[in-house]
């Protein structure tokens, strides 16, 4: 594999000889281009095993090499997560940094690097089951009004969390779409989700109309290749701002915590439930790889939520 990029090695610096860092860098270079994984997910992976390299050198008194890798006991790997656990990292956090070595060490099992059976006796700690958080039909309609206002950005915010809720979009997916990509009135999307999988999502004449709106009002040029979401300087738009966005909406509308640009992407897939579609459309909307994922949704009170939505827009039946 040619190596492309050290930008993942001064993180190991120090604590690693060169044949890991080698190995390291290998790795994630797989990661990037040919597991397509998110800049975040890069992060938590590299944060995870740092952590754990970090954790070993201390423990040996020195650099960590490959033989150290390929030599590590079972008691060595449950006093990492035991570490973990005595500095207040809960079930969820000691479970994905886990999942993040069980990574490394398959991969360097599969490309005949070296062999660590330890690593798959390791229980994953037991994590809480999380039920999805949406907005009820009525708060989600009052973050759209709200979100609007005759300044371009409030238009780009309204219009794009319009996406998240009538498109059930992940935030990522959203500020990767291109001008290309939305020109014309398409009935339908072409999606990048996660994993590099595409997926198609139909788009409502409401949320097309928010997307038009926008693009007359922002002051940028628009190309082909361009993209959609801008912020202010021109630049791709931030994550970052979208979110906080949503925070000012909390205040200014009286929303508790759970009203994030996720949660538009969750009262999305549960509106749909509620309103009587298969759990097999909805993962293919959503784009889940397991159907075990969209399954939470049936965890939700959604009948509550069509009575909320009933008492507050009688006239939508």
């Amino acid at each position: 594999m040619s190596l492309k990029t050290d930008k993942w090695i001064p993180a190991f610096a120090g604590m690693t000889e060169e044949d890991l860092q080698h190995a390291l860098k290998s790795w994630f270079i797989y990661l990037e281009s040919e597991k397509h994984y998110s800049p975040h997910t890069l992060r938590a992976y590299e944060g995870d095993i740092k952590q754990f390299l970090n954790y070993l050198s201390g423990h040996l008194g020195e650099a960590i090499s490959l033989k150290d890798i390929s030599d590590t006991a079972l008691r060595d790997f449950r006093g990492y997560l035991s570490k973990k656990a005595m500095q207040g990292n809960g079930a969820t956090t000691r479970a994905r940094a886990l999942s993040s070595l069980r990574t490394f060490y398959k991969w360097l099992d599969r490309n005949g690097i070296l062999h660590n059976p330890n690593i798959r006796l390791m229980a994953t700690p037991k994590t809480p089951h999380k039920v999805p958080r949406p907005l009820e039909v009525g708060q989600v309609f009052d973050v759209l009004e709200n979100a609007g206002g005759d300044d371009w950005v409030q238009i780009r915010n309204r219009a794009l969390l319009g996406m998240l809720y009538g498109m059930g979009l992940r935030v990522g997916e959203a500020i990767n779409l291109t001008i290309k990509a939305v020109e014309g009135a398409p009935d339908v999307l072409r999606i990048m989700g996660k994993g590099n999988k595409e997926r198609e999502v139909p788009v409502l004449p409401v949320v097309y109309a928010m997307l038009a709106a926008y693009r007359a009002a922002c002051p940028y040029p628009e190309t082909p290749e361009r993209a959609l979401f801008l912020g202010q300087k021109g630049q791709q738009l931030n994550a970052g701002m979208i979110q906080k966005e949503m925070r000012n909406l909390r205040v200014t509308l009286g929303l508790g915590p759970k009203a994030t640009p996720h949660a538009m992407r969750h009262s999305y897939a549960t509106h749909l439930l509620g309103e009587g579609m298969n759990l097999r459309e909805i993962q293919e909307l959503l784009g889940h790889s397991s159907l075990k994922t969209t399954q939470r949704y049936t965890e939700v009170d959604y009948k509550k939520l069509l009575e909320t939505f009933k008492k507050a827009h009688p006239r939508a039946y």
